[in-house]
């Protein structure tokens, strides 16, 4: 089970809320599973060929570090994903809950990571695309999107995917700390307590 599933019962309508709560957390894994492995295959697969009088030029992701960073937080994202959805599935299924906080930060921490990796993956090639696109022209650096435009396209549409993967993180993040911190519940005597 994961933080979000930890059993604080004051009554029926908490175990519908705790439900809901696991399906909701258990959706948002798997798609962002598939978001961001889509994300992923786009930009990986993109490539275009110009050629410039007798020179060829080719286009792929390679070429650009903030894309190649977004595939790499995107691989991992997928994978950890994936493998968390697998957890939460298995937990659903037994019933069984989380008690330990050690384990409930270790998820959180892990949730918080993957998802400030995604967002910086996200703004970088965001930032290379807007450069692309537009070019700079204090530095002389060319519009590369009007040569390479279905390459640029393509790379949007990866990036787009990565965005929604992202926004799930950050959602699944959430729920991971609302999991966490029932752990610790308003109904502990704050004087015996540790922390």
């Amino acid at each position: 089970m994961s933080p979000g599933n930890v059993a604080v019962y004051h009554g029926s309508k908490m175990k519908v809320i705790d439900r809901r709560v696991r399906l909701t957390e258990l959706l948002l894994r798997c798609s962002i599973s598939c978001l961001s492995l889509l994300a992923l295959i786009l930009v990986v697969t993109d490539s275009q060929v110009k050629q410039i009088f007798t020179i060829e030029k080719k286009a792929k992701y390679t070429e650009m570090k903030a894309l190649v960073f977004l595939v790499a937080a995107n691989g991992i994202a997928a994978v950890y994903s994936l493998l968390q959805s697998v957890r939460c599935y298995v937990g659903s299924v037994k019933g069984s809950v989380l008690c330990s906080k050690p384990l409930a930060w270790a998820i959180f921490s892990a949730d918080q990571a993957i998802a400030y990796i995604s967002v910086a993956a996200i703004a970088a090639a965001a930032e290379s695309g807007v450069i692309a696109m537009k070019g700079e022209d204090e530095l002389q650096w060319m519009k590369l999107c009007n040569m390479f435009g279905k390459f640029c396209n393509r790379v949007a549409e990866g990036v787009a995917s990565a965005l929604l993967a992202a926004i799930a993180m950050v959602l699944v993040s959430c729920i991971s700390a609302f999991g966490l911190f029932r752990l610790y519940g308003a109904n502990k005597d704050r004087r015996t307590a540790p922390w």
